[in-house]
């Protein structure tokens, strides 16, 4: 459905109230409702009781490499893997009564176009960049490997099965490329190393007026201690 046309209203309360998006390739467990919606659905059913003018947005974020993995595993398209999680998780939220305003999914034309403007008018202004990273690719497959799709002994403390992105015995963080034994997870070939292409954020441009942003900003609003020190 079309997110409701609830737009802020000059001079009244105006809350904006969303969750982290939960991925769509599983069923939702009760810690994914303790911990990602149910203290927004509270709050917003609270600021619902204030009379303030409120909107409660989520839905399911369906790009990424666990749904690719997961629609390999489950012999379907990602798109039908998304379809299928998608019902599960709304029906889910719906059962525990969950108000949300919209629930909605990272697929579709609206959420592409907005993605996609940012990406012009960053690219417009200077403020990407291209550089070169070492990635693995398995021949056998044609491909480049995400950090998911890549296994291999831990190069920290031996663990034979450590993912391209982390070793889950000692806890470390890995780049794929320092992975001994490396293997692809879908042919189990030995891939090699090789240079790619990659755009980035040129973070160092922004630096100057983000600092001066949230300085202004915190001066301003009503930062938390914690939200302050992530930020710097």
């Amino acid at each position: 459905p079309p997110l409701p046309a609830r737009l802020p209203v000059e001079g009244e309360r105006n809350v904006l109230i969303t969750s982290a998006l939960p991925y769509v390739n599983n069923v939702p467990h009760l810690g994914n409702i303790i911990g990602c919606v149910l203290s927004a659905d509270t709050f917003a059913r609270y600021c619902r009781l204030r009379n303030w003018n409120t909107l409660f947005v989520c839905g399911t974020d369906e790009y990424g490499t666990a749904t690719e993995t997961r629609a390999l595993e489950e012999g379907l398209s990602p798109q039908e893997l998304c379809d299928r999680y998608h019902a599960v998780h709304a029906d889910v939220y719906a059962w525990f009564r969950i108000s949300f305003d919209h629930f909605g999914r990272t697929t579709t034309p609206q959420q592409t176009r907005i993605a996609q403007d940012i990406f012009q008018r960053l690219l417009a202004r200077g403020f990407l960049l291209q550089d070169t990273l070492e990635q693995l690719r398995c021949e056998s497959c044609g491909r480049y490997l995400a950090d998911r799709f890549v296994e291999g002994t831990c190069p920290f403390c031996g663990y034979a099965e450590a993912r391209g992105d982390q070793c889950d015995k000692c806890g470390k963080l890995i780049n794929a490329v320092e992975l001994k034994n490396p293997q692809c997870k879908l042919c189990r070939g030995t891939p090699v190393v090789t240079p790619t292409q990659h755009l980035f954020l040129d973070l160092p441009k922004l630096e100057g007026r983000l600092e001066a942003w949230l300085e202004r900003t915190w001066a301003a609003g009503d930062w938390t201690a914690n939200a302050r020190h992530i930020t710097r």
